[in-house]
């Protein structure tokens, strides 16, 4: 549904921090299906770890609030062009089931829980091979920039 140059529209987020190479299905105010192709060329397998590449946690959670962006900005027809941006304001209920390793494909799943005076609710979760590997409570703030 979006490739990564449509994508970039939505998000501020440039390599080697854009974390959403594609996004497979959204509907505005419900959900959104998107995905992250994990590479052995990856930055931050340099230091985490060499011998041992794992994906970290932290850059997990951070694809899930991407994703969560961008179902915000679609859902009111908004982008960063237009002086918004979705801040991440809070993560709750985090939970790490399976180590995530170059060439996983990681999908990322996020769905609106409720939106507040600007502040986005979403319950979301990634996971590889149909197996979880990480859930989490996201909340993202439409901020003016």
């Amino acid at each position: 549904m979006m490739d990564v140059n449509e994508i970039r529209k939505y998000l501020p987020h440039r390599y080697p921090f854009l974390l959403v190479d594609r996004v497979l299905e959204l509907v505005p105010d419900e959900s959104i299906v998107a995905y992250k192709n994990i590479s052995a060329n990856e930055d931050v397998f340099n230091g985490h770890f060499p011998q041992l590449p794992i994906f970290p946690g932290v850059m997990i959670v951070e694809a899930l609030a991407q994703a969560s962006g961008v179902l915000g900005f679609k859902s009111l027809e908004k982008t960063p062009q237009d002086g918004s941006l979705y801040l991440l304001a809070g993560i709750d209920d985090v939970r790490f089931r399976r180590q995530v390793t170059p060439g996983d494909r990681l999908m990322l799943e996020s769905k609106v829980v409720s939106v507040k005076r600007g502040i986005w609710k979403f319950d979301a979760k990634a996971s590889v091979d149909g197996e979880l590997a990480c859930s989490c409570v996201i909340m993202c703030a439409d901020r003016k920039v």
